[in-house]
């Protein structure tokens, strides 16, 4: 060998050295970057003219397991957007038994008229009914509101969604074009794949999907329903925000991708995570509790417009829709609008013997008598079917229909925060998994150990063939 190939040989050697220190210190610098993937120097003998050559950098990664980490995602934000409003609908019911629950309520207004009918004569214990029948109306169109807040809310999540959407598909559309173009000029195309996976992951938390490997280093996503995000060509989502929501509110805003619509329910192309979790909450959670909550005012309406002897066909009771009596035709966001009839209250020019005498009674009667307070209180205590709200079938008193509200609600968020964990426990898992693939300081402290002795062994090299030069220059 020529002192001329050597010097070629160790220069090489030297270059390639500094590559992979190079690599080595963006490993470390990086070890806890998200999306960033290991990287090792991809080195070869070279043909012309010997030594080393540095044919490029290989990126490590665990497709399949990546994917799965992804569906675990996204399953985690839609469990936990799911729960999350049905924890808020239980906490505004309450639990049962503590001071300001929908229980509590019912038993104060019980309580109350219980106590006026032992001595219906009592300005005070008339009061007390007033009070307390405000109370539980108010609890009622209190839930609604958050209800319908729920619904808006949810609403405008979806189109701040899809907007986050949108503008990932065209950044991934743009990284494929560039990472195409680089593998193309045979240049490193590691950081790009980094920065691409980073947005991948960013969208997998709003719609479960699956990574497809294209030519050129590109990549296709399907969302695991089938619809196509982009392949090429990046797709693009429409949604129009509904503004306020109201009860019954129907004909929402729905999804289109590339103009065509596209379901997000069970069964449909864009099923779980976040998105779909958010257009449940709008379109079907929402509805459902404001149908219950709708049933239980129209149960405690009806119970008491019955029970009134004073009351003419067609009059309102103790609790109104608006100041009207129950329509069946108007249930829809009764609860928003259930009220305490005007006529028993002073605030609104009422008087409180009619509690006593009954709401249609013409003057005030015997303030002994408490017949009418007895017919109310055992009213609510009486086993009735309940005529609406997807209950299940059955006789039950009004308090009865209230707790078995509470009860679906917490069974149900019981559910969905227990789903919540699994897939929370699960991402955590492929997470750790995917870490032990990462970068790892011990072994990266022992390559460039290596580098440093490959290094010094071509620049010992590149002195011996300098002090030979010299030597020969002497002669």
């Amino acid at each position: 060998m020529s002192l001329t190939h050597s010097l070629n040989a160790a220069y090489s050697g030297l270059t390639a050295s500094a590559k992979a220190a190079s690599i080595v210190a963006e490993n470390l610098a990086n070890l806890r970057t998200p999306g960033y993937g290991r990287r090792d120097v991809l080195l070869s003998s070279s043909i012309l003219g010997g030594g080393v050559q540095v044919d490029g950098v290989l990126r490590h990664g665990n497709p399949v397991l990546v994917g799965d980490r992804r569906v675990a995602q996204a399953q985690t934000a839609g469990t936990e957007t799911r729960a999350g409003f049905l924890k808020m609908l239980e906490g505004g019911l309450g639990v049962p038994g503590t001071a300001g629950s929908l229980d509590a309520r019912i038993s104060a207004f019980d309580s109350a008229l219980i106590e006026a009918a032992a001595s219906p004569a009592s300005e005070a214990r008339l009061g007390q009914v007033l009070g307390s029948a405000q109370a539980l109306g108010d609890q009622l169109r209190h839930l609604s509101d958050q209800v319908q807040q729920a619904r808006t809310t949810a609403d405008r999540a979806i189109a701040a969604d899809v907007s986050l959407l949108n503008d990932s598909l065209k950044q991934i559309e743009t990284l494929n074009r560039s990472i195409l173009r680089m593998n193309a000029l045979r240049q490193d195309t590691s950081a790009l794949v980094d920065q691409r996976q980073a947005v991948v992951d960013r969208i997998a938390g709003i719609v479960p999907l699956r990574e497809v490997a294209r030519e050129g280093g590109q990549i296709a996503l399907y969302s695991v329903g089938g619809a196509v995000l982009i392949d090429g060509r990046a797709g693009e989502f429409g949604f129009e925000t509904s503004g306020l929501i109201v009860p019954g509110a129907t004909g929402l805003s729905g999804l289109t991708l590339n103009g065509r619509p596209i379901g997000t329910g069970e069964g449909e192309a864009l099923r779980g995570g976040r998105l779909a979790a958010q257009f449940a909450v709008r379109d079907q959670l929402g509805p459902m509790a404001q149908s219950r909550l709708d049933a239980t005012a129209r149960d405690l309406m009806t119970r008491l417009e019955a029970a009134d002897p004073t009351l003419a066909p067609g009059s309102a009771g103790l609790f109104t829709d608006g100041g009207n009596p129950f329509d069946l035709a108007r249930e829809a966001g009764l609860a928003s609008r259930i009220s305490v009839n005007a006529t028993v209250d002073p605030a609104q020019g009422g008087v409180l013997w009619r509690l006593r005498s009954g709401l249609g009674a013409a003057a005030p009667g015997d303030v002994g008598d408490g017949r009418v307070l007895t017919a109310l209180g055992q009213a609510l205590g009486r086993a009735r079917v309940t005529e609406s709200g997807g209950f299940q079938p059955g006789m039950r008193s009004f308090a009865a229909l209230a707790g078995e509200l509470v009860s679906s609600v917490a069974s149900a968020r019981l559910s969905e925060e227990s789903a919540a964990t699994q897939a929370a426990t699960r991402q955590s898992a492929l997470e750790q998994l995917e870490a032990q693939g990462g970068v790892d300081t011990d072994h990266e402290t022992q390559m460039l150990l290596v580098i440093e002795r490959a290094y010094a062994a071509n620049a010992r090299v590149i002195q011996a063939v300098e002090q030979m030069l010299d030597r020969l220059l002497e002669i």
